[in-house]
C-alpha cells in the first residue's frame, strides 16, 4: 500500500483547481493534469483522513469505463503518460498510477444523474413527493427497489462545499438548452445501461451513477471527470441485495453510516475517523476495483 496523499505538489505546472477529491493542473492550451488524491468527501464535506490508495482505485476504475464505453461518447483521454508532463522523480511519484492527461474542454452546468434504483435523495424526494426530480413513480415502492427503466435525474454542479441539488429536465433545459439536454439525456442512460448490464454479470448492481461532460471547441460532446467509480456511483453486492433496505455497499456510504451515527451537523469540520473505518473504506474501494474489472493495485499483487 503506497502513503496515501491528501494533496498533490506539482510545481513544474500551474495549478487550476483542487476539487473534493482531483486537483487539476494546466499543461498548455489543450491539456490538463487530474491528479485523484486520496482524499474523501461526505456530506459535501471534506474529511481530514485519506483513505489509503483511493485516487489511484478511482483513477483505474475510470480508465476501465473510459475504455469499454468509448464508443457510447467521446471522452477526454489523450492517451499521454502524466509522467511525461511533470518534472524529477517526486513529481513522477504522486502521479504514478493516480493521474491522467485530459483534453481541455468546457464542462457543461450540470450533474448528469442517473437511477435505476431508488435510493439517496431519489428515496427522500419520494417519500415527499411521490416523484424524483418531477419524474412521477408509481405509488407503494420500497427503499432500494429497482425501476421500471433507468431515470435521467440531472443536479445543478455545487460549489465546494456547498450542497448539489436535483433540478428537473426543463430547468435542465433552460441551463444548456433543449436540443443538448436530450443528447445527454439519452446518452446518460446508455452509459448508465450498458455498464449496469456488465456489472451484474460481475456479481454488482450499479445502483444510480452521475456523469458529467464537456464540449470541445466543436461542441462536440465528451465524456470528463471520473466514471462509474465508487465515488461517483453506488455499487451494491447482488447477492445480499434486499428491497426495503439500504443494502451494503462498495462505495464511501461505508462512511457516510459511520458518521450518521456521530452527532455531527455536517457541516465543516468533519469529525476524524477511526483506523478501522479508514481501513474498511479502502478494503471496499479496492474490492469494488477487483469485482468490477478483475484489476488489483501494485502493491496488493506484490
Amino acid at each position: 500500500m503506497a502513503r496515501p496523499l491528501y494533496q498533490s505538489a506539482i510545481s513544474s505546472l500551474p495549478l487550476l483547481s483542487r476539487g473534493k477529491v482531483r486537483d487539476i493542473y494546466a499543461i498548455n492550451d489543450q491539456h490538463m493534469l487530474i491528479v485523484a488524491s486520496d482524499r474523501l468527501s461526505a456530506f459535501d464535506v471534506v474529511l481530514e483522513d485519506p483513505i489509503p490508495d483511493k485516487g489511484a482505485v478511482l483513477t483505474a476504475m475510470s480508465f476501465f469505463w473510459f475504455d469499454r464505453l468509448g464508443d457510447v461518447v467521446a471522452n477526454h483521454l489523450t492517451g499521454i503518460d502524466p509522467a511525461t508532463v511533470v518534472r524529477g522523480v517526486a513529481e513522477q511519484a504522486e502521479v504514478m498510477g493516480r493521474a491522467m492527461v485530459v483534453k481541455r474542454l468546457k464542462p457543461l452546468p450540470i450533474e448528469a444523474v442517473v437511477r435505476g434504483y431508488l435510493i439517496g435523495s431519489g428515496w427522500k424526494d419520494y417519500q415527499s413527493t411521490g416523484a424524483v426530480c418531477g419524474i412521477r413513480l408509481a405509488a407503494g415502492l420500497k427503499q432500494a427497489d429497482k425501476l421500471p427503466a433507468p431515470i435521467f435525474t440531472p443536479a445543478t454542479k455545487a460549489a465546494m462545499g456547498d450542497h448539489d441539488e436535483n433540478i428537473d429536465f426543463a430547468t435542465t433545459e433552460t441551463l444548456i438548452g433543449t436540443a443538448r439536454a436530450n443528447q445527454v439525456h439519452d446518452v446518460s442512460i446508455r452509459l448508465y445501461s450498458e455498464a449496469a448490464d456488465y456489472a451484474r454479470t460481475q456479481g454488482i448492481i450499479i445502483a444510480d451513477t452521475k456523469f458529467e461532460f464537456g464540449l470541445d471547441g466543436e461542441g462536440k460532446l465528451h465524456l470528463i471527470d471520473e466514471v462509474l467509480t465508487a465515488d461517483s456511483s453506488r455499487f451494491w453486492p447482488a447477492d445480499e441485495y434486499r428491497p426495503g433496505i439500504s443494502p451494503p455497499s462498495f462505495d464511501k456510504q461505508f462512511v457516510r453510516d459511520y458518521l450518521e451515527t456521530l452527532a455531527w451537523d455536517k457541516t465543516p469540520p468533519a469529525p476524524r475517523l477511526l483506523a478501522a473505518v479508514i481501513a474498511k473504506t479502502a478494503e471496499k474501494y479496492r474490492e469494488a476495483l477487483f469485482r468490477l474489472t478483475g484489476q488489483r493495485l501494485e502493491a496488493e499483487r506484490g
